[in-house]
């Protein structure tokens, strides 16, 4: 059941209090361990905003006197709500039977040859209706928000032709529109090329700026623009035409960089000023420089290679070590059904190698940054949104720790209770 919370009451007697208060930016090396945790923590929350931040016995000495709601972390982890800025969360179908295929051995490109992986999706996502659409994408958004994610990013890129871009977004719209999270939305046409284009990746790109991209910054259904720079789907030549021409006319760059080889996804990223470099399974040495210097924020996807079953991770250790302000997401697909940040963490932990809290870091204020969110939400300071998890454990590192379950027992959106109940640890 979920508890009902005035709107104005105090979180306190957090074992660990995960306020990751510091620069309002993507933390960069040492920075990404750095979580300023406050033990015996309390957090005080009115009209969906944090308004105080510190010790349990001086927050209650300062607010405590009006009688507050009071919820009890006793025990419990707090900390921001995850930012999942990676995902694509709005399609139709399944495909699940491409398990097999993975099983026996095709990768990622064989199955998009044999007209599976996102050409099956795109079928499925044109051939539906509107509220057919929401009603798959709310489903799994819940499921999302119950496991404690508070802000995503969303991305069109599985209609790949100007009418279903625009219902993906006009989705995502509604969605943040009818449920309690922040969603920012993508436009990714240039995901794969349509089968009406193909042969004719150039035609796609035209098309793209000349019938979608001219009319779509008008809508406001899209605040970034993604391109899948990779074998199979658009080099650096055709990213570079699209994002710039995105660029021009007031939409953000984003890039899915150098997933299964290297392809310049990464210097691309740095050159045309974009806020992220996405997967970076094989970026060069020259394209994480690039990145380190322009800030660009490197978002790491672990589900996407134990789903594709290659075990191809990012190096996270070497972009952090380099300089690379660096996130974690879940990449929400039908390749990669995973609606879960715990996981993400999980996963990047034990095999990308990233610290406890460096991934914790990487799932709050640096995933806000890669969507542009970091001024209102990803980490517990005064004024920003009281976006707030209780996890039911005792320390930060039992978050990765324990896995295959969901730890939140309270997950609050603008001083919102959207999960409340106990967590079993069995």
């Amino acid at each position: 059941m979920v508890q009902a919370l005035d709107d104005e009451f105090v979180i306190v007697h957090a074992a660990e209090l995960l306020t990751m208060r510091g620069p309002c930016r993507a933390r960069t090396r040492e920075e990404m361990s750095e979580l300023s945790i406050i033990e015996d923590g309390a957090v005080y929350v009115r009209d969906g905003h944090i308004r105080a931040v510190g010790e349990t016995p001086a927050i209650l000495r300062e607010h405590g006197s009006r009688g507050l709601d009071r919820h009890d972390a006793s025990g419990k982890v707090v900390m921001p709500g995850f930012v999942d800025p990676h995902t694509h969360v709005v399609f139709a179908g399944s495909r699940e039977s491409e398990l097999r295929m993975k099983i026996d051995g095709k990768d990622y490109l064989d199955i998009l040859r044999e007209g599976g992986g996102i050409l099956r999706t795109v079928r499925d996502t044109r051939a539906a209706a509107a509220d057919e659409l929401f009603a798959q994408s709310a489903t799994r958004l819940k499921t999302m928000m119950s496991h404690g994610t508070t802000t995503a990013e969303a991305k069109s890129g599985y209609g790949l032709d100007k009418r279903t871009e625009l219902r993906m977004l006009e989705t995502v719209k509604r969605l943040g529109e009818e449920l309690p999270i922040d969603l920012v939305p993508t436009y990714l046409g240039a995901h794969v090329v349509p089968p009406e284009f193909s042969g004719d990746p150039d035609g796609y790109v035209q098309f793209i700026i000349d019938e979608v991209l001219l009319d779509l910054p008008a809508t406001g259904l899209a605040r970034f623009c993604d391109v899948f720079c990779e074998e199979g789907a658009f080099d650096a030549r055709q990213s570079r035409k699209v994002l710039l021409a995105a660029k021009a006319m007031g939409l953000e760059p984003k890039v899915h960089a150098d997933e299964f080889g290297h392809t310049g996804g990464a210097e691309l990223a740095a050159e045309v000023g974009a806020v992220s470099a996405d997967h970076l399974a094989r970026p060069s040495d020259d394209g994480i420089m690039a990145m380190a210097r322009k800030c660009v924020v490197g978002v790491l996807l672990p589900g996407t290679p134990f789903s594709s079953m290659t075990g191809d991770y990012a190096e996270a250790r070497r972009l952090i070590d380099l300089g690379v302000p660096v996130a974690l997401a879940t990449d929400l697909n039908p390749n990669c059904w995973n609606p879960s940040m715990q996981l993400a963490i999980t996963l990047a932990c034990y095999n990308m190698k990233m610290r406890p809290e460096e991934a914790l870091m990487a799932s709050t204020m640096n995933a806000a940054a890669a969507i542009g969110m970091e001024t209102s939400v990803g980490s517990i300071d005064i004024g920003k949104k009281a976006d707030l998890l209780v996890l039911d454990v005792p320390n930060h590192v039992s978050i990765p720790y324990r896995m295959g379950i969901n730890l939140c027992e309270l997950v609050l959106k603008d001083g919102r209770p959207l999960r409340s109940e106990p967590v079993s640890m069995a």
